[in-house]
């Protein structure tokens, strides 16, 4: 099968991976440190006639922190499988990958991730595993609704949204968990030309005064 392509992706050599913190490489006088690392990545499916199907075969990946990266291919080519081991929902047949956590995925069919009865309880669903005062899950909460566009339904029952604005909750959820790495697949699947614009923008415009924030900066894939 055809591998997937990344943009931006310049070497086909990784190194090893040992460390669970990013591998820091230095390049003249330059550091540059990896958020996510795979090596010779294989994944294959056994059939109902127990016939082994191949789907990633030696896929090799690395991505720098604090980048915009998107994964293309033709349909069946592996990218939602190799995006699903990057996340820890699918384990390689064989082959390492690191990635930095936390990470966040948002699932193609928003229905698989949007579970609670009002939008606002949804978003703030993930934020429960950190440490955050009442005050700072609000303020997450509501930066995240405002840059999807989703601030006048923040109390609105998840039931009566349409299948867009759902991917715009599920969305948000990721982006107010504020973490290292966040991987999207397919996220404008539901959405319109002119909401799928808006989200590409809210996107980049939220992480990126996060990744501020942080050391090494959080890099985002986006499978589409």
């Amino acid at each position: 099968m055809n591998f997937p392509y990344l943009t931006s992706f310049s070497e086909r050599v990784v190194a090893p991976l040992h460390a669970t913190v990013p591998t820091t490489i230095i390049r003249g006088n330059k550091a540059e440190s990896f958020a996510i690392e795979g090596r010779n990545l294989r994944f294959s499916f056994t059939t109902r006639q127990t016939q082994d199907v191949p789907v990633l075969r030696d896929c090799s990946i690395r991505i720098p922190c604090g980048q915009f990266w998107m994964l293309l291919g033709p349909n069946g080519c592996g990218k939602s499988t190799l995006l699903k081991i990057l996340a820890g929902l699918l384990i390689p047949t064989s082959g390492t990958v690191n990635v930095n956590g936390p990470k966040s995925f948002v699932f193609q069919n928003p229905d698989h991730q949007v579970v609670l009865p009002t939008v606002d309880a949804d978003v703030a669903f993930g934020l429960g595993k950190i440490d955050l005062t009442h005050d700072e899950v609000k303020s997450r909460v509501s930066r995240a609704l405002h840059a999807v566009g989703l601030t006048d339904y923040m109390k609105r029952s998840v039931q009566t949204l349409s299948g867009g604005q759902k991917q715009r909750v599920a969305i948000a959820g990721a982006l107010a968990e504020a973490c290292k790495v966040l991987l999207l697949d397919e996220l404008t699947t539901f959405l319109d030309e002119t909401d799928q614009v808006g989200v590409i923008k809210a996107v980049r415009t939220l992480w990126i005064p996060l990744q501020k924030l942080r050391h090494y900066g959080s890099p985002i894939v986006w499978k589409n």
